[in-house]
């Protein structure tokens, strides 16, 4: 069994397009999404009808929740996001079909099964937080303690934008690194290819090269900010691109 695993796409509807293709011509059967659908792309409901053409297994993203409830927080976080962030919500929740808000409202926050044997759980961030940062750099002993936590064998996780795979003991723990946008410099789409059965598990991580530019003209032209473009051309987040310190990822 080939499952690919993927998350944070945020609208970039050309990285995900690009993703699906190489997973396919990998022989994957199935695809299981982490969420963060929308955000800083020109794509987001292209994006959601092609996982959704793909039958992904989706959980929604911290980034999902807060776009569909932007109408109640509209006051509070005119007052208190940074401008590029406001508007990053404001236009996802404008340009979102009433079908595919209540498609992302009704999202679970995390998904369980059982494959091969193995106790699994998709989350976005992490089984206690879907703004926890999982990366390369959290220690084995607080993966294994939120596997334990959790009563799972793996944990497939998202949101920090930074891919890694780890086996803790008896434990599998792997972020999908970012589709739509990476964080680590490298611009090329990101995701994981698991193979699973009674007698295998491996992981492995792939980096697909992708219309980067076709991606960022679509910001241009929807009349979103040049430093979202240039997110996705270099790699990087919003603060990085404006030069200022990583204060705030929780929308990320």
């Amino acid at each position: 069994m080939k499952i690919a695993l993927l998350g944070d796409a945020h609208a970039n509807l050309p990285a995900l397009e690009a993703v699906v293709a190489h997973a396919r011509e990998q022989g994957v059967s199935e695809f299981w999404n982490v969420g963060d659908f929308v955000g800083y792309g020109a794509f987001p409901n292209e994006v959601i009808r092609l996982l959704r053409q793909c039958g992904a297994i989706s959980i929604a993203g911290n980034y999902d929740l807060k776009v569909v409830n932007f109408p109640q927080k509209e006051g509070k976080w005119r007052k208190s996001k940074r401008g590029e962030k406001y508007l990053a919500f404001q236009w996802a929740y404008q340009q979102l079909t009433r079908k595919n808000r209540r498609y992302l409202a009704g999202l679970p926050e995390e998904v369980r099964m059982k494959v091969a044997g193995r106790r699994i759980l998709l989350v976005h961030g992490s089984p206690l937080s879907n703004e926890e940062h999982l990366t390369p750099e959290t220690p084995d002993s607080w993966l294994y303690e939120l596997s334990r936590l959790a009563h799972v064998d793996v944990l497939i996780c998202g949101h920090s934008h930074q891919p890694f795979a780890r086996q803790i003991g008896d434990v599998f723990v792997i972020n999908t690194g970012s589709v739509g946008r990476p964080g680590d410099g490298d611009p090329r789409a990101c995701y994981a290819l698991l193979q699973i059965s009674k007698t295998k598990f491996a992981v492995q991580h792939y980096r697909v090269a992708y219309d980067v530019e076709r991606a960022a003209a679509a910001i241009r032209q929807s009349g979103l900010p040049e430093a979202f473009a240039q997110m996705f051309l270099q790699g990087y987040d919003l603060e990085y691109v404006l030069g200022e310190p990583h204060a705030d990822q929780q929308e990320d």
